[in-house]
């Protein structure tokens, strides 16, 4: 594992979907889908976007789980603004009770659709911290060990001080597990 650096899996940042700040949710999903349709398939399917500033660096990212949050307000009224959840422990009869009280997604795809043409992605993205980036040179045993500590779905791949792709937990995955299939084959 010593010898896989970052750089050897990552996704290189030209090849990622990308919003401006200013974008809406809609823009977002749409450049998603665009990035998933050239990106190329024999590879895992990317889940997040990268929101840029105005000198085109990434300072923010949206997931899967930002986007629909995005479209229910409530979410901050229930989680706050850090957005972590105590509610892992909870039965699925209270979670869904809470579904009724707050009235979550009360309204039609159109309703929804409608919403997402008028949030900015600057609004309700994930601004990126020091914590999620990696050096382009770190071996694949400090990916592993970052991504299962901070419970991370990706890591920015740094180059000096400039993020130059995404290390995805997929690909992680995929290249560990393809050499244990390999080696067990043996």
């Amino acid at each position: 594992m010593k010898k896989i650096t970052a750089k050897d899996l990552m996704v290189p940042l030209d090849e990622y979907a990308t919003v401006s700040k200013d974008a809406t949710l809609a823009d977002a999903i749409i450049a998603l889908e665009r990035a998933q349709q050239a990106f190329d398939h024999t590879k895992y399917r990317h889940r997040a976007i990268l929101v840029l500033d105005d000198i085109n660096r990434p300072v923010g990212k949206i997931s899967q789980i930002d986007a629909l949050k995005a479209l229910e307000p409530k979410y901050m009224d229930i989680q706050g603004e850090t957005g972590s959840s105590s509610f892992r422990h909870f039965s699925r009869m209270f979670l869904n009770s809470m579904i009724d009280h707050y009235r979550l997604f009360d309204g039609t795809l159109e309703d929804f659709r409608k919403i997402a043409t008028k949030i900015s992605a600057g609004d309700f993205m994930h601004t990126l911290s020091a914590d999620e980036c990696l050096d382009e040179d770190a071996t694949l045993d400090e990916a592993i060990h970052i991504l299962i500590m901070g419970r991370q779905q990706s890591l920015l791949v740094t180059r000096e001080s400039e993020i130059v792709g995404v290390l995805r937990l997929t690909d992680v995955f995929s290249a560990v597990f393809q050499s244990l299939a390999a080696s067990s084959g043996k």
